[in-house]
């Protein structure tokens, strides 16, 4: 995913289905610097981490 998308989907008001390695997850941050993202799984907030945006597929 490009950085310009991932920050469509954090500031879109609805929710935009996104995984990361096949797991459902929610995008909170995206660092266009170093082409990352602050995710977690979703409903799992305690499980956050940072990826490569290369790493997140929209469905």
């Amino acid at each position: 995913m490009n950085s310009q998308r991932a920050k469509e989907i954090v500031a879109s008001p609805s929710m935009v289905d996104v995984t990361c390695d096949g797991v459902p997850i929610y995008i909170q941050h995206v660092d266009e610097k170093s082409e990352t993202a602050r995710i977690f799984p979703l409903g799992q907030p305690e499980n956050e981490k940072e990826v490569a945006l290369s790493q997140l597929n929209e469905q």
